[in-house]
């Protein structure tokens, strides 16, 4: 039986005199993960519809932290840049314990990221509505908008017969959506080849599919207020962790002069048992600011104005038990896992689903993949989200528990907190995320680039035009536009060993049995992005200096050699474990992950890799 959802109201009768329309990719939720993945396909040249219940975008509040790995992600898509105007950068965290006199003291500070190899080596801050703002205007200049105030009634595949469901081609998913700002009768039947719920944590999709949560909640209520603070409080402007007699709290700054505070709450009356849903009319702001003046003694706290933003919420820590329904409907972001929002974990790992997922369902619905390909959108995903999880649980015990002081040796240390900064670093910044082997994650040759870890995202670093000698970040060079980016590193092409390296390279990538022309679909630029980096000396190689395949553009061949200046690049071989003499291809999925790596003279193995899942 096909999973499905018929809303009560709708008979099959109203169904049929409703105006029908077909899309490719039917998303329903307008948050970040819907928004990530509209822009992506659509960008593709998929044919997307993507809807919402509310009847307007977030004006304030819900998350706001921005992790490096998202930077990276956004910068991938041209939507970075703006993020920095419009955000606040957080460079450092501070730390504060009780003191002696009953107050707090500060114990600590350090960078607020440790990961070495971080672009953007920060957080930034900005308000949900202004993240969804920078896909929100990219997709209205190329045709797309979000459809407001219109929620579906009924989801469901029209047809469970393995051979439809293997042919991405047909329109399998049927939904009913209502319009919500119009009469009771103003739906419509839209026909979809795949369906994506990004419906949040109460997830309509999620529950019409019949896909259950994994995990429970905890005990630890929170409250959290936005508002600009008149304080004395030093590190108002770090990311702050607070431990004190009367609780905890982590101090956010935010774009502007506003602050957000995670204030710890310790009235249970708040929280319904029977449902472990949240009443707010039993606390309001001017609590939550109260209590968190009471942690912050002997320093004041105030308002300043009106408070801009305000929630409570009690920490529930749940995985999907799976991500789809055949491959045809699929949950990401919120709808598939639910955590503490005080690691500024929620909207990277939401936008990382729809990255993870919008470049795969573009090459099944382009013909260039097997269906397959979509199974590991759950792989990846699913696993990071169980990983996410156990972080979680860690975090939320040791944020919400009483600190150590001489009455209470059991309490927690900022040792201990301090470790879990540490250990989880490159997990909550985004750039430790490794996917594990897969049909897309092959690392029999990872000895060919040793420190490019094959499952880990591209490592950032300086090369230097061959054609200007102009300096670029190798990452400016990985757009999110859906292509492999096929990167060819040789010794010095001015030597006869690294020109006959290349020379060897070229004839077989020609073959009719090479990847680039058998996956190619007529023009394998549409595909594949080949770009070339040597060994050579900046002044002494000319871009021309390397084979025709090597260089589609001259924008495509670049030296691993300082800038003129001397300023920046050089040491790039060094840096990705590349022996010169040797060389490598390096395989970069379009969502900028290492797929696979080669040496330049076992360049079947990337014919190999591509044939598991290319068509």
């Amino acid at each position: 039986m096909c999973p499905s959802l018929l809303a009560q109201t709708t008979s099959q009768h109203a169904v049929s005199t409703m105006p029908e329309s077909n899309v490719d990719v039917l998303i329903i939720g307008a948050g970040p993960a819907g928004l990530m993945c509209a822009n992506a396909l659509n960008n593709a040249g998929v044919k997307v519809r993507i809807v919402d219940k509310r009847a307007a975008g977030i004006e304030a509040g819900q998350a706001d932290g921005i992790q490096p790995r998202t930077h990276e992600i956004l910068q991938s898509y041209g939507l970075f840049e703006r993020l920095m105007r419009e955000g606040r950068e957080i460079h450092r965290n501070a730390f504060y314990y009780p003191g002696r006199d009953g107050g707090i003291e500060r114990v600590d500070r350090m960078a607020a990221i440790s990961s070495p190899t971080a672009r953007y080596p920060y957080t930034m801050t900005r308000h949900q509505g202004g993240t969804e703002a920078l896909f929100r205007d990219a997709m209205k200049l190329k045709g797309l908008e979000v459809q407001q105030a219109t929620a579906p009634t009924l989801l469901e595949l029209s047809s469970s017969d393995s051979s439809d469901l293997k042919d991405p081609d047909t329109y399998l998913v049927k939904a009913v959506l209502q319009h919500l700002d119009g009469p009771e009768n103003d739906r419509e039947v839209v026909h979809a080849k795949f369906a994506l719920g990004t419906d949040g944590a109460h997830s309509w999709v999620r529950k019409a599919m019949g896909i259950q949560l994994e995990g429970g909640h905890t005990d630890f209520v929170w409250g959290v207020v936005d508002f600009v603070p008149d304080t004395d409080f030093p590190d108002i402007r770090s990311r702050t962790v607070i431990h004190s007699a009367y609780g905890s709290i982590l101090v956010v700054p935010r774009e502007g002069d506003l602050v957000r505070l995670y204030v710890q709450l310790t009235d249970h009356d708040i929280v319904d048992r029977q449902t472990n849903r949240i009443d707010k009319a039993q606390t309001s702001p001017e609590k939550l600011v109260e209590a968190a003046a009471k942690i912050l003694q002997p320093y004041r706290l105030k308002v300043i104005g009106e408070i801009e933003w305000w929630t409570v919420y009690i920490i529930g820590q749940r995985v999907a038990e799976k991500f789809s329904i055949e491959d045809r409907i699929l949950i990401a972001g919120d709808a598939c896992h639910t955590h503490s929002p005080k690691a500024g974990q929620g909207m990277n790992a939401s936008m990382g689903d729809t990255h993870n997922l919008a470049w795969k369902l573009a090459y099944v619905l382009k013909g260039w993949a097997d269906m397959k390909l979509l199974r590991t959108y759950e792989g990846e995903r699913r696993k990071f989200a169980q990983d996410l999880i156990e972080f979680d649980r860690k975090w939320a015990t040791l944020f919400s528990g009483k600190p150590r002081t001489e009455d209470h040796q059991d309490g927690v240390t900022h040792e201990a907190t301090l470790g879990v900064f540490k250990m989880f670093g490159g997990f909550t910044s985004g750039i430790g995320i490794r996917y594990a082997p897969s049909i897309i994650v092959q690392d029999a040759h990872q000895a060919a680039a040793a420190k490019l870890v094959v499952g880990e995202r591209m490592l950032p670093h300086v090369f230097i035009h061959a054609a200007d000698a102009k300096p670029t970040n190798i990452h400016d060079l990985l757009p999110a536009d859906t292509r492999f980016k096929i990167l060819v590193f040789v010794g010095d092409v001015k030597a006869e060993t690294g020109a006959a390296q290349l020379r060897a390279l070229e004839e077989r990538m020609r073959r009719p049995t090479s990847f680039l022309q058998r996956f190619a679909h007529g023009d394998h630029t549409q595909i594949f992005d080949v770009l070339c980096f040597t060994a050579a000396e900046r002044d002494a190689v000319d871009y021309t200096d390397v084979p025709e395949l090597f260089r589609p553009h001259w924008s495509k061949v670049l030296v691993d050699d300082v800038d003129v200046q001397g300023r920046m690049g050089g040491g790039g071989f060094a840096a990705y474990g590349i022996d010169p003499n040797v060389g490598a291809v390096v395989v970069v999925r379009p969502d900028g992950y290492v797929g696979t790596v080669a040496p330049l003279d076992h360049v079947e193995a990337v014919d190999e890799y591509f044939a598991g899942f290319m068509l």
